[in-house]
């Protein structure tokens, strides 16, 4: 063994906290967002009435690249594979109902993230909610969109400058608030390897640190809020490794080469879901196992929060009996298996010692790798991440054709009875609901204020002052999404790839 460090020891290898989840559970945050505000909430309060601790906003295509329901590219878009936020009025109805101060709430947006986060704590305030009492997570991280992902508007830089002045706005205005889930999750769905995974992640990470800190923020005072997002992909005992030998490599990063001195810098606090790239549409009911075994993988491995996947979202959107389903495998997990029983269950076990090792000297490698490049913007300009990750997911794709990699009902154990899971289907008429939504909006706002708050924002985008607060401005003033990315879109311009 590398380490014989306890549970709640640097480098902690063998979990965060000494007593893991005798003390607590990991929250149970069931990923879920489509159409419209109203269909969202509906089943947001769904899943906390049958469980769930913890909401987590899936938003579409078009909110999440800076587009309003009524741009001609946000046409058959438009809550699809997410709900459709453009306003201050759509977040108040995807939450109506629910406290804000009761519930930590996730939300993957990236490039959008600083108006979004705007719109949730403007709602939270006409709750009554000041922003110290707002627990949650934006995922915040660009660089993994030109990585692996895609869903970018501005050039990395200006991007980054973006980011660092959430960063800066939120230590103290929302200081319970996780300002970014650096993601692996996309890296490894991808494509990537397990450790590729780990060292891509982490090399974004060691980015926004520098970024952060050469704006002039002490890395104490921002890297406790940091949080990760990592996939549990279906090598059940490289997966558990892979989250030991991260938690491991990221302390030793931040006390090393950056001098955190607070503990909770340095300690690697995650959530998980489980991989959508090994669902299949064939057999569908199959991927039940699979999510069960990716999700023990990531309990085993000491995740903080975690989402189960349900078995039909390779067919589409889960439906309100699946998403059911889904949350109960985490239950059945946390309370008839006794895995909480201890930290680290499978410490000590000479196998997964080693794939610890193994793991964390090959992310090493690549970080090396990165460093030498000139870091990850240049890494990324490059095309390197992008290459390495491409490769990984051809030689995966081969094994599978050529049979040398089993995946069930697809290249062995097949069947040609048709599937019999329903899908979920979106009402076709959303689109022109949204944009008479989005339109009355504009038709009865302020126009003097909201003109004005959008010229305050382009001047401060040309100057060098922290962003937020005008953007925060602009979302009260009921500029939309579209809007407000638009005019962030004259001074920074847009991000072509290749370019």
């Amino acid at each position: 063994m590398s380490d014989t460090s306890k549970p709640g020891e640097y480098p902690y290898t063998r979990g965060i906290y000494p007593d893991m989840y005798r003390r607590r559970l990991w929250t149970m945050r069931q990923y879920a967002g489509f159409g419209t505000a109203e269909e969202s909430n509906a089943r947001y309060r769904y899943l906390l009435s049958q469980g769930t601790t913890g909401l987590s906003v899936a938003f579409d295509l078009p909110t999440q690249i800076g587009l309003d329901p009524d741009h001609p590219l946000a046409a058959g878009e438009t809550g699809r594979v997410g709900v459709s936020v453009a306003t201050l009025a759509d977040m108040r109805k995807l939450f109506q109902g629910i406290r804000l101060d009761e519930v930590s709430t996730s939300m993957t947006i990236n490039s959008t993230a600083s108006i979004l986060l705007s719109f949730y704590v403007l709602v939270a305030r006409e709750q009554g909610i000041p922003g110290n009492k707002l627990t949650g997570t934006i995922q915040n991280d660009i660089l993994k969109e030109y990585i692996a992902r895609g869903t970018y508007i501005y050039p990395p830089r200006p991007a980054m400058r973006i980011i660092t002045d959430l960063l800066g706005w939120a230590a103290a205005e929302v200081p319970e608030w996780n300002t970014m889930s650096i993601s692996g999750y996309h890296i490894r769905e991808a494509g990537s390897t397990a450790a590729q995974e780990i060292a891509f992640t982490f090399a974004n990470g060691i980015a926004y640190v520098e970024a952060a800190m050469a704006a002039g923020l002490a890395v104490d005072a921002f890297a406790p809020r940091l949080s990760f997002f990592f996939n549990a992909h279906s090598d059940f005992l490289t997966e558990i490794a892979k989250f030991r030998a991260a938690r491991r490599l990221w302390a030793r990063l931040m006390r090393d080469r950056f001098g955190a001195k607070d503990p909770r810098s340095t300690m690697l606090r995650f959530h998980t879901q489980t991989a959508g790239s090994t669902l299949t549409a064939q057999q569908p009911e199959v991927n039940l196992v699979r999510t069960t075994l990716e999700a023990l993988s990531a309990v085993l491995g000491g995740t903080q929060s975690l989402h189960t996947n349900a078995l039909d979202e390779a067919l589409g959107l889960p439906t309100e009996d699946t998403a059911r389903l889904a949350l109960r495998t985490q239950q059945i997990l946390a309370h008839e298996t006794g895995v909480t029983a201890t930290a680290d269950p499978l410490g000590g076990s000479y196998y997964i010692e080693e794939l610890t090792d193994r793991l964390e000297a090959e992310a090493v490698d690549y970080i090396a790798r990165i460093d030498a490049m000139g870091g990850t913007l240049r890494a990324i300009e490059t095309g390197f991440i992008q290459a390495e990750i491409q490769n990984a997911a051809y030689a995966w794709q081969r094994e599978v054709e050529s049979g040398e990699r089993v995946i069930v009902g697809v290249n062995r154990f097949r069947m040609e009875a048709p599937d019999s899971v329903p899908a979920f289907r979106i009402d076709p008429e959303l689109q022109r609901s949204q944009i008479a939504e989005v339109q009355q909006v504009r038709a009865s706002r302020d126009a003097v204020g909201w003109a004005g708050a959008l010229r305050e924002l382009e001047a401060a985008a040309r100057g060098t002052e922290n962003l937020m607060p005008r953007i925060l401005a602009a979302a009260e003033a009921m500029a939309t999404v579209g809007e407000i990315s638009d005019c962030l879109r004259t001074v920074f311009g847009e991000y072509r790839e290749g370019s």
